[in-house]
């Protein structure tokens, strides 16, 4: 995406990644200048830092903290399941052992201390770790490849077992929020008077006055799957079919993926999803989202429906 060359990504990130936190909001509304700043640390950071972790030991420990620090961040301005807290893991192998006591609790430097003085070396261990490096440094040759190649390839895995790959999130940067919001209605037959009550999600935006949650580093997939959703049709994510159906009968598994259910009584008679624009309210305002109806996204759907039931045949979900 050509807005992380130009320095502007940032101006969109927070308000259109998938879930945003609380803090979003406020980082979202920060001046452009510190946004252009926060996309050249990003730069840096990913770019450069990783480099020092393998110079001298102070070097090491700079390289740690910046990473460290950045991953907090993240975690901090967004709802990224747990893909930061997997990523400081192995960052923490640039603190050297004199620097962990220094934050780590006495009764557990002993613990460590005592594991440490009574561990034997090992042949086994050693061989396997030996025969892992290999494997990798051979297997990852075609990644390191791709890396430097002019027609990079993104998200994808270079052996069937999935041991290598490529990955990035967010090489493209979103620059407006479309939101799926599913509505149902008991009335048996649709009018212009018809009263549609909305689904709620636990952690994407629905509700305009609703906060935003901190969720991770959970994940919640249905959540997360429909803003993918919002940026495609019904016929490129025909799960959302299936959902409906489930909503359709008060289905229970279906039902504690969701916030709310606004028929606890008997269910729905007809739903249908609208896509709808949903932005920041600035600073201040009560409310947390403005939002507008772009359209249609799914028709009002009922079990009734003979078309409905012959897709959802189709693709056996019926059975």
């Amino acid at each position: 995406d050509p807005c992380w060359r130009d320095l502007t990504c940032l101006y969109y990130h927070y308000e259109t990644q998938p879930i945003p936190s609380p803090i979003s909001r406020y980082l979202h509304f920060a001046l452009h200048w510190f946004h252009k700043f926060e996309t050249a640390w990003n730069h840096f950071i990913e770019l450069v830092a990783p480099w020092f972790s393998f110079g001298p030991r102070h070097a090491r420990h700079v390289a740690g903290v910046l990473l460290v620090t950045f991953q907090i961040f993240l975690i901090i301005s967004g709802n990224l399941s747990f893909l930061n807290y997997l990523t400081i893991i192995p960052f923490l192998a640039c603190f050297d052992d004199t620097f962990l006591r220094r934050l780590l609790p006495r009764p557990l430097v002993k613990r460590a201390e005592q594991a440490a003085q009574e561990s034997q070396p090992s042949r086994i261990n050693n061989a396997i770790a030996i025969a892992l490096l290999i494997l990798v440094t051979y297997l990852s040759i075609a990644p390191v490849l791709n890396l430097v190649s002019g027609r990079q390839i993104m998200n994808t895995s270079f052996n069937r077992f999935d041991l290598v790959n490529t990955y990035g999130a967010f090489g493209t940067v979103g620059r407006e929020r479309d939101e799926i919001i599913f509505e149902g209605t008991d009335d048996s037959t649709i009018t212009g008077d018809t009263k549609w009550k909305e689904y709620e999600f636990k952690a994407k935006p629905g509700d305009p006055n609703r906060r935003p949650p901190f969720v991770a580093p959970y994940q919640p997939r249905i959540d997360w799957q429909i803003w993918f959703a919002a940026m495609a049709s019904p016929a490129e994510y025909p799960w959302t079919l299936h959902f409906v159906w489930k909503l359709l009968h008060n289905d229970r598994g279906t039902l504690s993926l969701l916030a709310n259910n606004p028929f606890p009584g008997t269910p729905p008679h007809y739903i249908r999803a609208r896509l709808y624009r949903y932005q920041f309210t600035p600073l201040g305002d009560k409310a947390w989202w403005k939002r507008e109806v772009i359209g249609e996204w799914l028709p009002a759907l009922s079990t009734d429906d003979a078309e409905f039931r012959r897709l959802l045949s189709a693709m056996d979900w019926l059975n």
